[in-house]
């Protein structure tokens, strides 16, 4: 099994490109399966998580084809089969985003239960009541979502808790359905958003994306388009949080500051010096004192939930004490055990952490539980005296582009063994 050596210590100072987003691509990916003719996403990123949801498409008979830059091109016109196996879906819970199409274009879809990271049950009962709003006719058996609509129709859908997945998966069912449909306490994530972009590039009629109420009015049909991923906002934030934790000097390129506005808030809290650009974020560590931040994870445009692993590991090394309190998923502090291994000082009481900064981290061997949880052993092992190896980087690849050679360009003492 790969895993990553780092020796810590030195303070990380250059510039890095930002990858497309994952969170993002992946529902732009099953948005494809609404489209006639061929469709492009460009600014693609290198991961696991994109290969696997290319695969799950291959084998309902979507043709792939991926160019040398990493965009890749799918066409419809050869779909097989509506089901979505347990094999591929176990590994992503992503995977869950096929069903709304493929249900709003072919009238059927048979989808295995997700399962991916063990950072939260994340039950899947608010996309079933939507769709069934819509005329759908689920069953759940034998593992699989089994459901079917002659053609589904507008609805007013009120979300009992804000979902990402939920709300992407909605809003692609709706495109396509008889008449207007309101989604009432959607998401309001930048990849909810971008996702809508693409969507109404290829002929749907929506409004609202961005708010808490979405308003689809439905289309008889979708064309293909070309359409470019947006700068993935926590990939932007984990190289800001390296830079900080380290001492150093970094500049992101490529990227989308409006997105992470909670998140630059909080680095300055922290003691980080913050410039912007239309399309880069500069952070400068140098000289400054880490200063311990408290953080509450919300939905958007709260704190995100993906950056809480990143700050706590900066936390451990900061001036002061900081409490973390995650409110999204339930089993989201499985690092906290990791981090105390190499001398973090922190007490855990539920989903509360209290985080005492320390003088220095030690290395040690160390093993990441989920995709945020591992870089945020990769960020103290950047910090820490010694050696760390960081085991199961297989979550790492999930959502980081080529990590270890972007850090690498910047002076990091990384490497895959």
């Amino acid at each position: 099994m790969q895993k990553f050596e780092i020796e810590g210590g030195v303070p990380l100072e250059g510039e890095v490109v930002i990858s497309g987003a994952k969170n993002a691509v992946l529902p732009l990916q099953a948005a494809a399966l609404l489209a006639e003719g061929e469709m492009t996403i460009r600014n693609v990123p290198r991961l696991k998580d994109v290969a696997t949801m290319a695969l799950l498409l291959e084998g309902m008979g979507v043709t792939t084809s991926i160019d040398d830059d990493n965009n890749i091109t799918t066409n419809t016109a050869s779909i097989e089969t509506q089901c979505a196996p347990y094999e591929l879906v176990r590994t992503m819970r992503a995977s869950i985003l096929v069903l709304g199409p493929l249900l709003a274009r072919y009238g059927e879809a048979e989808v295995s239960l997700p399962g991916g990271c063990a950072i939260g049950s994340r039950p899947v009962n608010i996309h079933l009541t939507g769709l069934e709003a819509m005329g759908a006719e689920i069953i759940v058996a034998d593992g699989y979502i089994k459901a079917k609509a002659a053609r589904l129709k507008g609805a007013t859908i009120v979300m009992e808790m804000v979902t990402v997945t939920g709300t992407e998966n909605l809003l692609m069912a709706a495109v396509l359905a008889d008449g207007t449909s309101h989604l009432e306490n959607a998401a309001r994530e930048p990849e909810v958003v971008d996702l809508a972009n693409c969507l109404i590039a290829m002929g749907a009629k929506i409004t609202g994306a961005g708010t808490d109420t979405i308003i689809v009015e439905g289309v008889e049909r979708l064309q293909g388009v070309e359409y470019s991923v947006l700068p993935d906002r926590i990939e932007t934030g984990t190289y800001l949080a390296a830079a900080a934790i380290t001492g150093g000097k970094i500049k992101c390129t490529q990227a989308a500051p409006e997105t992470l506005d909670a998140v630059l808030q909080k680095f300055r809290d922290a003691g980080a010096k913050i410039e912007t650009g239309e399309d880069w974020i500069e952070l400068d560590m140098r000289g400054r004192t880490l200063k311990a931040v408290d953080i509450r994870t919300e939905a958007h445009p709260g704190f995100p939930t993906d950056m809480q692993a990143q700050f706590m590991a900066m936390n451990t090394l900061s001036q002061g004490i900081g409490v973390v309190v995650e409110n999204i998923f339930e089993n989201r502090m499985m690092h906290v055990a990791e981090l105390m291994r190499m001398g973090a000082n922190i007490r855990l009481e539920g989903n509360t952490a209290i985080v005492a900064g320390m003088p220095e981290l030690h290395g040690a061997p160390v093993m990441a539980t989920d995709l945020r949880a591992s870089a945020s052993l990769i960020l103290a092992g950047l910090a820490a005296k010694g050696i760390t190896i960081v085991d199961r980087i297989y979550h790492t690849d999930r959502g980081y582009e080529k990590i270890e050679d972007k850090l690498t360009a910047i002076g990091a003492r990384i490497k895959r063994v």
